[in-house]
């Protein structure tokens, strides 16, 4: 290491966010960044641990203290290569991943301030797009044809990394454009979709070819069928599933599911981002928070973007609630090393303003004499250990309230798609295979289908 000692004098220094009443008024991106001199003593306090715990827990195996001591040395381009080499895209990773490598810092579990390796990997590769470090490469091609369904991270990873093993690729999917849930899912304020088009734009360059507006049939695939919309994916030697998670977790047997104004998390996620791209909808279809009171249904990062796109369409209030309970703030004694940290998570949306409440179950959503949501009934939440171990038991407290509401987000994750019994030629990837997870897992997953599609026509 460059500077062995920087962590016991260098302390931790994020990049923070913009000022609130500043980002709240647009959808750019919220984060900012470190100044060169700040960004490379940043990733001087990567310490000679000798068992980089970061590298164990990276999905991707990031090889972050080798790519930290070039970014302090300022060997920029070197960097990149050893990040390029284990991350196809440290640009998404970069601004959106929730750093399990951080959690796994000696330093995080020493001190409670790890490595901005993060901020560090994003810092990387906005370099190298900035001083060309991106360079365009042309494989030798090997003959044989790969379609890939879904143009997600995972989907992306796997025809990234199959055209580089000299493949020819085709992404089909069925929205106009790709990235799958990194542009109709994570709002502009965490992720610039100009950031997935540099990169589109580099893969194209290189050889990957993008079929937009298909949807294919999967139980079709399944049994060699080629009719119809699924005739454009006739004739490849081998195929990777790579659709994600596209049935949400609903609130179907709950009373007043179907009043106006109760809305799955995407339906909001995905027209504001299609919006920002310049597609009209009519007033009838938009989905806006737009003078109302908000409930958001649900804890985690989904909820989070719904709280931030709502106070950025003029929302009155914002409340979010939670079923399970609280978590601590800071240590959590019942998650400890190596298990992740369950502990209170405060996002830049959450800054923005928020009712945040937890132990709580919806009961039933109130309407008007129009059909309108207007409130929500809510009842307290105990939570009991299970005898037979597993899941705690869920008992309502009798505890009842109403909670205004004008427009309802549920933001309660997704469900773990069935697939049908494939032929041997067709690989999964990503949520499609694991069901709901993070971008750096799907980006993983891609990267592991397409060495077992290498090695499945190596074996042939």
């Amino acid at each position: 290491m460059g500077n062995p000692k920087a962590f016991l004098t260098v302390p931790r220094k994020e990049a923070g966010y913009r000022p609130v009443h500043d980002r709240i008024h647009d959808f750019g991106e919220v984060e900012q960044t470190l100044n060169t001199k700040d960004r490379q003593e940043q990733a001087s306090r990567c310490m000679d641990c000798g068992v980089p715990f970061c590298h164990w827990a990276c999905p991707l195996g990031n090889k972050d203290p080798e790519w930290n001591d070039a970014l302090y040395k300022g060997e920029w381009e070197t960097a990149y290569k050893i990040l390029k080499k284990t991350n196809d895209f440290p640009e998404f990773t970069g601004r959106i991943c929730p750093a399990l490598c951080e959690k796994a810092c000696v330093l995080y579990l020493s001190t409670g301030e790890a490595v901005t390796n993060r901020e560090n990997e994003c810092a990387i590769a906005e370099r190298a797009y900035l001083e060309g470090y991106v360079t365009i490469e042309h494989p030798e091609r090997n003959g044989k044809k790969v379609a890939v369904i879904g143009a997600g991270p995972a989907g992306l990873a796997a025809a990234n990394q199959l055209n580089y093993k000299g493949y020819e690729v085709t992404v089909f999917d069925k929205n106009e454009a790709a990235g799958g849930l990194l542009r109709y899912g994570i709002p502009n304020f965490k992720l610039n979709k100009q950031i997935i088009d540099r990169r589109i734009n580099v893969m194209e360059q290189e050889g990957v070819k993008f079929v937009y507006n298909t949807p294919i049939s999967l139980d079709k695939l399944a049994a060699n069928d080629f009719s119809g919309d699924n005739a454009a994916i006739e004739g490849f030697d081998a195929y990777v599933v790579s659709t994600g998670t596209p049935e949400a977790r609903d609130l179907n047997n709950v009373p007043g599911r179907e009043l106006k104004g109760i809305h799955l998390a995407l339906d909001l996620l995905s027209q504001q981002n299609r919006v920002l791209a310049g597609m009209e909808f009519s007033k009838d279809e938009l989905v806006t928070a737009k003078g109302k009171k908000v409930l958001v249904i649900g804890g985690g990062d989904t909820g989070s973007d719904c709280i931030g796109t709502s106070h950025r369409q003029g929302a009155v209030s914002v409340t979010q609630i939670e079923i399970m309970p609280k978590p601590p703030v800071g240590h959590n004694p019942n998650t400890p090393w190596p298990n992740w940290p369950v502990i209170l998570k405060t996002t830049s949306s959450h800054e923005e303003g928020c009712d945040r409440r937890w132990l709580l179950n919806t009961n039933k959503f109130i309407g008007d004499e129009k059909g309108n949501v207007k409130a929500v009934e809510v009842e307290g939440v105990i939570w009991e250990q299970n005898p037979d171990g597993g899941r705690p038991i869920m008992k309502l407290d009798g505890k009842k309230e109403i909670i205004e509401a004008d427009i309802v987000f549920l933001a309660m994750g997704f469900i773990k798609p069935t697939q049908p019994e494939f032929p041997a030629n067709v690989f999964i990837a990503g949520d499609a295979a694991s069901g709901a997870s993070l971008v750096v897992r799907a980006i993983a997953s891609g990267r592991k289908v397409s060495e077992q599609i290498d090695e499945y026509f190596n074996q042939k």
